[in-house]
């Protein structure tokens, strides 16, 4: 078990926007989600530091993760992918809004285990997800629909890869066994295992059906973008109009952390040993 130091409300606090404020200096946060990251870091922060951690876990695997091959995956996805520099405020909310409202309950104190199965299972779907699409567009195959098995232009949502798979599973399992290893409920790290591999698969599922999909009028290929580099619109191709990746992400989070909350509560109906 990991064991943590409690910090004074006022330096937990301050300790959230001194980290976003490092990671935007280091480019990887827009200007607007270095704020977002400030709030969810402060709130975290004052729920614990094992709060933080797990947080901090989160954004510095993503960010390791987006770094590497970055060029390559910017050469094989430039033409498909809307957003794909610093993160922005939407981008982070996304992934760790339900994670931060479940920091904030339990700030005080009271939050309830309930609450902790939750946002961790928030968590774990966005971790699985992330670790997923980062590592998959390094593989030398090009990503399936996971519907259809057809071929997808890497970096466009719904396309699955054996490698990302792994790295699926692997983001999943590693915020799971890092939350018992500091300690949380094992009815908590389970639910997050099992809530954010299936929040994670659900994601690539609702990419393929729902998110929208416009296509290029130059090339004919599938896209996620509004606009071609070089400014030409993209026209709609499927999906929802008003559906894009970030809402995807969210609606993700909010599976992973229901499946989540179910499995713990299935492991409290369980007779105690």
């Amino acid at each position: 078990m990991i064991v943590l130091p409690a910090l004074p409300p006022l330096a937990a606090a301050v300790l959230g926007p001194v980290v976003a404020g490092g990671v935007w200096r280091a480019g990887m946060l827009s200007t607007s989600g270095a704020i977002a990251a400030a709030i969810l870091g402060s709130f975290s922060a004052i729920a614990g530091l094992d709060w933080m951690v797990l947080l901090l876990t989160f954004f510095g695997t993503s960010v390791a993760l987006g770094r590497v091959g970055r060029a390559e995956k910017q050469r094989h996805s430039a033409g498909v992918i809307e957003k794909s520099g610093a993160r922005d405020a939407r981008q982070v909310l996304a992934n760790g809004g339900l994670f931060g409202l479940g920091a904030f309950l339990a700030a005080d104190g009271t939050g309830s285990t309930a609450a902790a199965a939750v946002a961790l299972g928030a968590l774990a779907s966005a971790t699985a997800d992330t670790w997923g699409t980062e590592i998959g567009m390094l593989s030398k195959r090009a990503p399936r629909s996971i519907l259809t098995w057809g071929p997808l232009e890497p970096g466009m949502s719904g396309g699955v890869s054996a490698q990302g798979l792994v790295a699926t599973v692997g983001g999943a399992c590693s915020i799971a066994i890092l939350a018992y290893a500091l300690d949380w409920p094992a009815s908590v790290s389970v639910g997050a295992a099992v809530g954010g591999l299936i929040g994670a698969m659900s994601d690539s599922v609702l990419g393929a059906t729902l998110q929208q999909r416009r296509r290029s009028t130059r090339t004919g290929r599938l896209t996620e973008r509004l606009t071609e580099p070089d400014g030409t619109p993209t026209v709609m191709a499927g999906g929802l109009r008003w559906l894009d990746n970030d809402g995807v992400n969210f609606v993700s989070t909010l599976i992973g952390a229901g499946i989540a909350f179910q499995v713990h509560f299935l492991f409290s109906m369980l007779p105690s040993p």
